[in-house]
């Protein structure tokens, strides 16, 4: 196991020093060569895909674990759109981010570079197989890609149309690679960096793997651990607003880390925002768990415990709570929060600011859904996920996420003193 996972690195070294000189275009035709195949290949995918599917009901996975792996031909379509517009973006690599000239007459530009290569390590989603390596092979890395054993038919389906793309452009298939065993000692292989071949790691899953990758990893992690997040209802907000943004943002997908898990409302609005918005939430068939005033106010509202407030729940299940206004707000978000995405629902511009300074979380939205937190509606084509630490990448791990940068000095002569 640990010859044949440093080869891998190896030849993912290999590859990558012969993407890092590919032409834009060259990469664009890949892109659209590898969108082309998966396209070409979709009943095959999707055969595939409910092999996995059928494993896991078998197996007890979860309503929401099983969503998350479940493919269908619209999603299949999105997964094909999204490599069609990553092919599309600009090319990061060599662009100029910043460039100034100094007294002594050196000119100093900071331009973007490859990372290298990158692995990523993901669980039952497998659209990850085709958007991470869309977005990595676009940044000029190769990747080595290791899914969950739930997802691995789908996956391999899906690794090989990309590598067909690949080959239709002359490029080498080992600048994206899959690792198809199930043995877990494949990922520790993985997080000890193949003998220096891994430059960064990205971890897309539940806690438990990303709390093991963070803990075991000797490169650098981009993750997120939970998706704890929050909206807040201020006293100002639209009500209707209020009641269409809280009911999506926790019901539109309720297993993914956009989901939000904690509802909390201006105390001073709690006659006028409170039912209606919960009403909202119970008609798409969400649980309401709350403090005694709330339930005061809402009769069908369970009982609500200090756990809860901890909960990444990735069902439909809402822990809700009046608080003193935006710092009421703002007070339970920074105790709580896992830094990953917050809302406030409000028209009041004063509001909006507090929140906005004050919470320090990868991504802070007004009046719109938390479901939002997701690369492809940033515009970044996709993401590999979400990362809420503050060096280097934060938020949706796009293509300028998974370039560094080096600085390149032009001079005519000068020494230093």
């Amino acid at each position: 196991m640990k010859i044949e996972m440093q080869m891998m690195g190896v030849r993912a070294r290999e590859a990558q020093q012969q993407l890092a000189m590919t032409p834009e275009g060259v990469k664009t035709a890949a892109l659209l060569a590898m969108a082309g195949h998966v396209q070409a290949d979709s009943a095959a995918i999707l055969a595939q895909n409910r092999l996995d599917v059928e494993k896991g009901e078998k197996n007890g996975l979860s309503a929401a674990m099983v969503d998350r792996l479940r493919l269908d031909e619209e999603r299949l379509q999105t997964i094909v759109a999204s490599v069609r517009l990553i092919a599309h973006l600009p090319d990061p690599v060599g662009q100029v981010v910043s460039e100034w000239e100094r007294p002594n007459g050196l000119n100093i530009k900071r331009v973007r570079t490859p990372l290298g290569v990158v692995g990523v390590i993901y669980e039952s989603r497998p659209n990850v197989t085709a958007d991470a390596a869309a977005l990595c092979f676009k940044a000029g890395n190769a990747v080595i890609l290791r899914g969950g054993s739930d997802s691995i038919h789908s996956s391999t389906a899906i690794h090989a149309a990309m590598q067909k793309g690949l080959e239709a452009a002359g490029l080498p298939r080992d600048a994206v690679q899959l690792v198809t065993t199930a043995d877990r000692a494949a990922v520790g292989e993985m997080l000890q960096g193949l003998g220096g071949a891994i430059d960064v790691i990205v971890p897309r899953g539940g806690k438990g793997l990303v709390a093991r990758v963070q803990q075991d990893a000797r490169v650098p992690v981009f993750a997120h651990l939970e998706g704890l997040c929050h909206v807040y209802v201020d006293k100002s907000a639209d009500i209707a607003m209020a009641c269409a943004v809280s009911a999506n943002a926790k019901m539109r997908r309720t297993g993914i880390c956009g989901a939000a898990e904690t509802l909390l409302v201006d105390r001073a609005a709690a006659q006028t925002h409170l039912p209606p918005v919960l009403q909202a939430l119970v008609e798409k068939g969400c649980e309401i768990r709350g403090t005694d005033e709330v339930r005061a106010l809402f009769a069908a509202a369970r009982p609500v415990e200090e756990q809860d407030w901890q909960t990444e729940y990735l069902g439909a299940v809402i822990s809700v709570k009046l608080v003193d206004g935006v710092d009421g707000a703002i007070e339970h978000i920074n105790r709580y929060s896992s830094h990953h995405t917050e809302a406030v629902i409000a028209q009041d511009t004063r509001v909006v600011e507090a929140f906005f300074n004050r919470i320090d979380s990868a991504i802070l939205v007004h009046n719109a859904s938390t479901q939002f937190a997701d690369g492809g509606e940033f515009g970044f084509g996709a993401e590999i996920g979400i990362a809420t630490g503050k060096m280097h990448a934060r938020g949706p791990i796009g293509v300028e996420q998974l370039t560094s940068f080096k600085y390149c000095v032009h001079g005519n002569g000068q020494v230093r003193s």
